[in-house]
């Protein structure tokens, strides 16, 4: 058989590879967290995206929501403000959120929206403080063994969905910012990105909730890749976290990621954006390439 017929079957055998994933997967919801230090490189990112409008074609309804964390450091600079850090949480007071939400709306959404529509795909961006109602949150200092206030800094506690809903109807991709609306004063809140992602998750009831970072997903020894942790329950989570396996930034991940799954999220998935196409492979081929947490 000629070799160029042999490399066409080969393209054939990825696609029906992906078709038990497409029917079982058509119609539901996956909500996707980008954030990480994938979001700086512009080529990752129209990939990403790209991958992003494969799957509403596909028939499946994208939500991202986004961080920004990077971006916001670096506007506070130009600005004159240090960025100050609490238990991973950024000090957030009024001048430092306007810089917060500038970023967020102005520069990080609408190029997100404008690189889905760039491949014939549909989005919208919708502002956090639209769709998150929050409450505000302390910090807790090791330093000082106390909590500490982190100023307009909060958690989700309620939720707006109308847009979101209006368009996923339209088969129109959502792009949210991680940003709330607080209870009873309406002023803007800066929400952990990772934590308003889970939230959104639970509350749509997504089938999937898929962290994009730039890390390969959980490992037994973070400097080691080959440690990878393919598949965690969420009865071995709380163990890991105690033991030391899982550290830092990861905790309040796989800890939300509990709290979502508890609420109704089919699955987890912790993957490494800055692979190409890592959320296709993730979700569509059989072997996978990160971690999925699973109840």
């Amino acid at each position: 058989m000629d070799n160029s017929f042999q490399k066409q079957i080969d393209k054939a055998a990825v696609l029906l590879e992906a078709l038990p994933y497409f029917q079982k997967f058509r119609g539901e919801t996956f909500l996707i967290k980008v954030g990480g230090s994938a979001m700086d490189d512009s080529a990752l990112v129209r990939r990403l995206l790209r991958d992003v409008v494969f799957m509403e074609v596909a028939g499946i309804n994208p939500v991202i929501v986004h961080g920004g964390g990077k971006a916001i450091s670096a506007a506070m600079q130009e600005s004159g403000l240090d960025a100050q850090f609490v238990g991973g949480l950024r000090i957030t007071t009024d001048e430092s959120m306007a810089i917060v939400e500038e970023t967020l709306s102005g520069m990080i959404n609408p190029g997100l929206v404008e690189g889905i529509q760039s491949f014939g795909g549909k989005a919208v961006g919708v502002p956090g403080n639209e769709a998150f109602i929050g409450e505000r949150i302390n910090g807790w200092s090791q330093d000082e063994n106390r909590e500490v206030s982190l100023g307009r800094v909060g958690r989700v506690v309620d939720f707006d969905t109308s847009q979101i809903h209006a368009a996923i109807a339209t088969e129109t991709v959502p792009v949210v910012s991680p940003v709330a609306s607080e209870v009873g004063t309406e002023l803007s809140l800066n929400v952990n990105a990772d934590l308003a992602a889970s939230a959104l998750a639970a509350e749509l009831k997504a089938a999937k909730l898929i962290y994009l970072s730039d890390v390969l997903g959980l490992m037994q020894d973070p400097s080691d890749e080959s440690t990878l942790i393919n598949s965690l329950n969420v009865g071995d989570a709380e163990g890991l976290i105690e033991d030391g396996t899982i550290g830092g930034g990861m905790i309040p991940k796989v800890r939300s990621s509990v709290e979502a799954l508890n609420a109704g999220v089919g699955k987890v998935h912790m993957i490494d954006g800055r692979i190409s196409h890592s959320l296709l492979l993730e979700i569509f081929t059989e072997d996978g390439i990160g971690t999925e947490i699973v109840k």
